[in-house]
């Protein structure tokens, strides 16, 4: 076990490259399965799931190899197991994508109940639900779930709720059923669009992409491919949102803007001085200058895009400790993603835990150093941020929650000025 030891209260400067994103990489390498032909993906993040995600795909028969640091070839050729080990399953609730796959190769699958942050309920219903319209017999036990069918077969699937992870599981399975599928209540994250663009370069017929109504008319086989994974939206999200929480000058390299609307919306009602500067039609540089001033408060209901992302919402919260006066959180989506605001408070944060979707948190409050636990993803880099403001020391427990989905957090921070290290609890 390793945590984070961070003295708060400096100033900080700089730049920071974005990773490529998280929430795309983990189902790209997922559908590298859909082939035997091989699978090149640049732009991957060296993170603590991709690397699972790998392991996973390797116990089903699969190869891979880095080219690079940031460069993976997948070979799916001689995928032979419909059951990826129960193991690394249970460490990631993104394994669950890759009932699609496998169904759509081998026949079967074989998914260990998934695990991951546990932030509330995430149920797996709505995946098997929506699976057993291609004709698939779903078999639930104690500690799996067994899903066969013959063949795929298209049909009109209605989603429950516009599920990420659901609307990719259906999505790589119809690209390989016999006839056509239509999703409906789709959800339309940018990262499932970067997966339909890889899936078309394969040779998928995919219409629909940017909606909540996705059609794929399936084909017989797919090709390898060569795609570049989006730079991670919620990576500079979090980024932009420290630099307003310690009130520096900060530049974050290479965002899509067109993914990050809302968040600019919030920026702009808060009075925050930022600038984007194009790079290209596609990609700009995002600038953060310092306040002059006290900032606004604000309210954001944490939905699926284009609403404000739930994987937000912590970071946000810790912001809204340094805006005046009350702001307020909905959070729409899971009702167990408040865990982190006791760690707040144990910093000073004036929090007021209204119901399990909904807070409020007054400011400016100054924040104390605290030993402090990360209980998620989010909330661990919630918890860094806090750290960076705070007057005094600040230690983070259980930092292996971070390192899932955050590259070399303490090596990009460090580069700013940050004073942080990673230790042995």
């Amino acid at each position: 076990m390793q945590k984070f030891v961070i003295n708060g209260g400096k100033k900080l400067s700089g730049s920071i490259n974005l990773s490529g994103a998280k929430n795309a990489a983990l189902k790209m390498i997922a559908a590298a399965i859909l082939t035997n032909e091989e699978c090149i993906l640049t732009n991957v993040p060296d993170i603590a799931d991709v690397h699972t995600m790998l392991k996973i795909i390797e116990s089903t028969g699969a190869k891979y190899e880095w080219l690079g640091k940031h460069k993976l070839k997948i070979d799916s050729s001689k995928i032979k197991s419909p059951q990826p080990d129960p193991n690394l399953v249970a460490r990631m609730r993104s394994s669950i994508v890759l009932a699609g796959p496998l169904l759509a190769r081998l026949g079967k699958a074989e998914i260990a109940e998934p695990g991951g942050c546990v932030i509330g309920s995430r149920p797996v219903y709505e995946h098997w639900n929506a699976l057993k319209k291609f004709g698939v017999e779903v078999t639930t036990l104690t500690n799996k779930t067994i899903l066969e069918c013959n063949k795929l077969i298209g049909n009109k699937i209605i989603l429950d709720a516009m599920s990420v992870t659901a609307t990719e599981n259906v999505l790589m399975a119809a690209v390989l059923a016999e006839g056509t599928t239509e999703i409906r209540v789709a959800a339309c994250e940018p990262e499932i669009t970067d997966l339909i663009t890889m899936l078309k370069k394969m040779g998928a017929k995919i219409k629909g992409e940017n909606t909540h109504c996705l059609t794929i008319k399936g084909v017989n086989k797919l090709r390898g491919v060569e795609h570049t994974i989006i730079p991670d939206r919620i990576e500079a999200g979090t980024y932009a949102l420290m630099a307003i929480a310690v009130n520096s000058d900060i530049t974050i390299k290479n965002i899509i803007p067109d993914h990050m609307d809302i968040l600019f919306n919030r920026l702009d009602t808060m009075g925050v001085d930022y600038k984007l500067t194009s790079r290209n039609k596609k990609y700009s540089d995002l600038h953060i200058l310092p306040s002059k001033g006290l900032l606004h408060p604000i309210k954001i209901d944490a939905r699926p895009y284009p609403g404000y992302p739930t994987d937000l919402q912590a970071p946000t919260a810790v912001v809204m400790t340094q805006l005046n006066k009350t702001s307020k959180i909905f959070e729409t989506i899971f009702e167990g993603r408040f865990k982190y605001l006791d760690e707040l408070k144990k910093m000073g944060a004036k929090i007021n835990l209204i119901d399990s979707h909904t807070a409020e948190i007054t400011g400016p409050t100054p924040l104390q150093g605290a030993k402090i636990t990360s209980f998620d993803l989010r909330a661990g880099a919630t918890l860094i941020i806090a750290g960076l403001i705070a007057k005094g020391t600040t230690e983070i427990d259980n930092i292996e929650t971070i390192d899932r989905g955050y590259e070399d957090i303490e090596g990009k921070l460090r580069k700013l000025g940050a004073d942080i290290r990673r230790i042995n609890s």
